[in-house]
């Protein structure tokens, strides 16, 4: 049994406060330890770097539980190696939980990626937007000579997510762990608000061969 689901033009509040005594209420009516076993600890396998849309959830549309997944979200994904948030969540999660698995995550209609594709002015965020427009920089031949509009807004989604990825790889906490022999693998994954459906775009790194040697740090 699950919570009743609040339309998005119902939420208060006070809905929010009763939509989580109403979820705790159907947590305990299904397994009465829940809440003991959740505050006993974490250990999550994976490392989720995704968007801070509010429409992809990572537990919901991989449908894990609480405690299945270690979660960092900013706007459109992005991972830059002077972001201290997220570097102490990398290292954190790989150092202290072990995870197996780090996935950075887009997802088509990417709100951030879609302004960094145009010149229009936002505000403060134009500074962040700013490491998506190196990507497309980065990749500006492949995308010049993509001529439909919403291909290349697709497309510029996924080299995100996958520029995303090999910074993870390339960061002195995920080479330090591969050095010292531990378990781990990162991933590039794109997310579609359209079909609910998980794009996984092959790109894996398991090892210090994957690293270039402009990055490898000893």
């Amino acid at each position: 049994m699950c919570a009743k689901t609040i339309e998005t033009q119902d939420i208060t509040y006070d809905s929010l406060l009763q939509g989580n005594r109403d979820w705790v209420k159907d947590m305990i009516d299904n397994d009465p330890s829940f809440f003991d076993k959740l505050s006993a600890g974490q250990s999550p396998p994976v490392l989720w770097i995704g968007c801070s849309d509010s429409r992809v959830p990572a537990n919901q549309i991989t449908n894990t539980k609480p405690g299945d997944v270690f979660v960092h979200r900013n706007i459109a994904n992005v991972v830059v190696h002077t972001d201290m948030n997220l570097l102490s969540v990398l290292d954190y999660s790989i150092n202290v939980l072990k995870v197996k698995h780090v996935i950075v995550c887009g997802h088509y209609g990417c709100g951030g990626v879609k302004a960094a594709l145009g010149n229009k002015q936002v505000g403060i965020i134009d500074n962040w937007l700013r490491n998506i427009r190196d990507v497309y920089r980065t990749h500006e031949r492949e995308m010049s000579t993509i001529k439909d509009e919403n291909q290349r807004f697709d497309r510029l989604v996924e080299l995100n997510a996958i520029e995303g990825a090999s910074n993870v790889m390339n960061t002195s906490i995920v080479q330090s762990a591969w050095a010292n022999g531990q378990e781990l693998a990162v991933h590039a994954w794109v997310y579609s608000l359209k079909t609910g459906l998980i794009k996984d775009l092959k790109v894996t790194s398991t090892g210090l061969d994957d690293v270039s040697a402009a990055f490898k740090v000893s």
